[in-house]
This record gives C-alpha cells, structure tokens and sequence, in this order.
C-alpha cells in the first residue's frame, strides 16, 4: 500500500522563516556589545599599568621629559608616586563598572553611580587629559602613513614623531571614546530605549523633529565656521609677512627655518577648506551627490559619510582647544590664541553633526521605531 502524505494544517505550521536567523549585521552596528567588553579590557590593562607605574617600574608615560619627546597633557609633567596608584584604582573601578554595565545591572542610585562615573570617565579621557597631537596625527596622517614606506626625510625617524608619551595620550583617548559608547548604550539599555537609537516608546522630543534639528544645525555650522577664521587669518598674515599676534623676531624665526610659513600657510588652507565643507551637514549636496562629484552624481550620499570623519574632527578638536586654554600666553596671543577656538569648533560641529544625523537616521532596523 502505498503511503500517503498528509499535510498539516495551517494552524500547525511554524511561521515562515521562524527558524531562519536574524540577519547578520556588520561588526560597527553592534557596538553597544563590543564596547563594554573593551572597555572592561582596558581599565584592566591601564590599572594593571598604573600599579607596575606606582611599584617604581620605568616607562611612566606623563612624567618630565625632554621637549621633543614630552607632550601638553594636562597631566604633564606629574609624579608617578601620586598619579599612578590613582590610575591603579581607576582601573579597577573601571573594570567593576564597566563589567556592571555590559549585564545591564544597577537600578536607582547604583545606576546613576554607574552613569555618573562612564560620563565622567569618558569625558576626561577623551577630551581633558589629551592633548593636540591626536588633531596633529590626523591632519597629517596621509604624510605618515607616505613616511612608514618611505622614512621620515632628514634625520628623523617616525620615533620621533610617534614616541611613547604620545601613543599614551592616543591609549587614553581611545579609551574615553569607549567609555562614552559603553555609558551610552547602558543608560539607553537601562532606561527602556533601543539601544542602538536611543528611541524610545515615549513621543520624540520636538526639537529632534528634521526640521527643528535643520534649523538649530544652521547655528550650529556657522558658529563652526566663525571660530576657524582666528587660526586663518594669522597663518594667512605670517605667510604674507606680518606678525600679527607674534612679535617681530618670532616671525624672523619662523621666515628662516624652511618650509615653516608654507606649512602654517597650509594649515590654514586645510581649515578654510574644512569651513566650506561643514555646509554639506545643512545643505542638498550633503545629502545627494552633486553634479561635481561626477562617478556619484544624482546618487544619496550614504549618511556615515558624513558622520564619521566630521563626529573623528569634533572630538579631535576639543582637546586641542582645550590645551591651547592652558598654554595661552597673551603676550604671544596669535601662536595658540587662535586654537582655543578649536574647541568651540569641535563642539559646534558636534552638534551640526548630530543634527544631519537626526534628519538622516530614518527608522531603525533593530527596534522598528522611526
């Protein structure tokens, strides 16, 4: 006898793809994951450093050193028998803390403890202790990235320009920046938000609406704009001879050792530039390709894009900024005078950046919201 198929009824079937897995998502959507677990990582790794620094061990990377191997971190020059240990116990709160964060513990006071003390730590990492050289890297990294295959030319080498008290301050700002992500994607996850969104069962507040945030963003941009015309007009002026904010001997100094105005000169090239793209986060060609763009022309303009480089420049910036406050001599105002605007820079375009990212994100493919 030949068998018989008999066919469930629909009642009985599994849905269609039940089974089948969640789609898989690149490793830069699941940072709310990985960045508490690094961020556990490293507190472990630079509390362990601090204590092998305050047991009397050698390479404590913010003690005196000679010019050309020191940095401008707030935390330089300092003593290892005081700051160490600090960095001992920062360490190991870190790590409890961050460990509390990942499993999404903590409620009441204990939570906002927790929040507490990953916004402190981020901001301190990342934007107090730092000081320009991230900014410095950045503009020049195309020129480093030349000079790992080529050398360095003359007598340097790229020791001289990566030493160790620098790498430090890149250590500690990758890890304020970590710190950030982790505390964000804790208060998010804890305070019934998508995690990766931030948006909520409760209605958006009304200035995240497209076009409040297009308005407010236009502030934003031009703010950012003003603050970088100081730093032009006086690598502009030394360039064409006139020390403006300098004295005269200073400018001499400057007009003998080769190269040196040009490179000002082009710094400030480089900023003007930076000016005029900051218009693409408020403008129609920050959203589709223009006609000078021809091999994408007509096409939308992915929005990271633009979020990423233009969120790496603000927060390069701020600490820039904010060292040049420290060191700012008024009898030689033009030399970092004009870089305490950086931070205002660094800020404003933070916030035009968020702003493009409001009127871009769209819904959200996690939590369906939007």
């Amino acid at each position: 006898m030949a068998d018989t198929a008999v066919e469930e009824p629909d009642s009985l079937r599994a849905p269609k793809n039940s089974e089948d897995p969640a789609p898989r998502r690149r490793w830069w959507h699941r940072w709310p994951d990985w960045s508490g677990r690094l961020v556990v990582v490293w507190s472990v790794l630079y509390g362990l450093a601090g204590l092998y620094w305050a047991l009397g061990g050698d390479g404590y990377p913010f003690a005196e050193a000679v010019e050309d191997r020191s940095s401008s971190s707030i935390l330089e020059p300092s003593s290892a028998a005081v700051v160490a240990p600090v960095m001992a116990v920062f360490g190991a709160v870190g790590a409890v803390a961050g460990t509390l964060m990942v499993r999404g513990r903590g409620t009441g006071r204990t939570r906002r403890a927790l929040l507490a003390f990953g916004w402190t730590a981020g901001g301190l990492l990342t934007f107090l202790i730092p000081d320009y050289s991230l900014l410095g890297l950045l503009v020049f990294s195309p020129v480093l990235l030349v000079f790992v295959f080529t050398g360095v030319p003359g007598p340097q080498d790229l020791g001289d320009i990566l030493y160790w008290h620098r790498i430090n301050l890149i250590i500690v700002f990758v890890g304020g920046l970590l710190w950030i992500a982790t505390t964000l994607a804790y208060q998010r996850r804890t305070g019934g938000s998508c995690v990766r969104c931030g948006r909520g069962d409760r209605a958006a507040a009304s200035w995240t609406d497209p076009a409040a945030a297009l308005r407010w963003s236009r502030w934003a941009v031009w703010t950012a704009v003003i603050s970088t015309l100081p730093y032009d007009i006086t690598r502009i002026a030394w360039y064409f001879g006139w020390p403006l904010g300098i004295t005269d001997e200073f400018l001499k100094d400057m007009q003998d050792t080769p190269n040196m105005l040009e490179m000002g000169l082009a710094l400030g090239v480089v900023s003007t530039l930076g000016s005029l793209l900051m218009h693409g986060l408020i403008a129609r060609w920050g959203e589709v390709w223009p006609r000078w763009v021809w091999f994408k022309r007509g096409r939308p303009v992915h929005p990271a894009t633009a979020v990423v480089p233009a969120s790496v420049v603000a927060v390069v910036l701020i600490p820039a900024g904010l060292m040049a406050i420290r060191d700012f001599d008024p009898h030689m105002w033009g030399t970092l005078g004009p870089s305490v605007f950086w931070a205002v820079w660094g800020v404003a375009l933070g916030v035009a950046t968020f702003g493009y990212h409001l009127r871009r994100r769209g819904g959200c493919a996690h939590c369906g919201r939007g």
